[in-house]
């Protein structure tokens, strides 16, 4: 299968947005749709804490934990960011899921210990923080919440599952710059990302399932 890097999923998303039309919100709708579907395929036994940043990555968040919460299973939101910073299609779906009466706290400026007890219990983390726009090493709330989910993964065998790409992770040279989430599954968009084939990446993403979210062939191809 085609890899593609972080120029080329812009461009997939540009085009499946202004030239066939797709509205953005529903891209993010069937990417969490499809991966709390994989995540629940998967098999879910216990809460599921969902760790979200500002961007899009953490829109996701908000669609997999809306989705989890129909489907019966128990759904924590965590937000690396205050609620205000969220823009665009993911505070559309932010706002869906606090109208839903969704569990959502907020954590940003805390401390990693705090995180790590928001993350106690989980059988399932999701890492919707960092998406495949993201570059360099993390910094502020989004490194403390990526060091503690790997804290509480090591120490409780919680499970992770990271939306698109491991937090941290740079899309095209799957190199770690700094704190990098260490998941068990990843759920990445539309095509695996060019980095998940370096060395050391699969450390970090662990399996690779990808998922549809719509955009027409056309517009991959292309």
């Amino acid at each position: 299968m085609k890899t593609l890097s972080r120029e080329e999923v812009r461009e997939v998303d540009r085009r499946a947005i202004e030239v066939f039309g797709v509205p953005g919100v529903v891209l993010m709708e069937n990417a969490g749709a499809g991966a709390a579907r994989l995540l629940a395929a998967v098999g879910i036994t216990g809460p599921v804490v969902i760790a979200c940043g500002k961007g899009n990555n953490g829109g996701d968040g908000f669609v997999i934990a809306r989705h989890l919460d129909l489907a019966g299973h128990s759904v924590q939101l965590l937000l690396a960011c205050q609620p205000e910073e969220v823009r665009g299609d993911a505070a559309v779906n932010l706002q869906i899921a606090r109208r839903a009466g969704l569990p959502l706290a907020c954590l940003a400026g805390r401390e990693q210990a705090d995180w790590e007890a928001a993350l106690a219990g989980a059988d399932w983390i999701v890492d919707a923080l960092l998406g495949t726009g993201a570059s360099g090493a993390p910094t502020g709330t989004v490194a403390v919440a990526i060091k503690a989910i790997n804290a509480v993964r090591e120490r409780s065998g919680a499970r992770v599952l990271a939306v698109d790409l491991p937090s941290g992770l740079d899309c095209d040279t799957g190199q770690a710059a700094g704190a990098c989430v260490e998941a068990d599954l990843t759920a990445t968009f539309v095509a695996p990302k060019r980095g998940f084939a370096a060395a050391g990446a699969a450390a970090h993403t662990g399996r690779v399932e990808v998922i549809g979210i719509g955009a027409p062939r056309a517009a991959i191809s292309e």
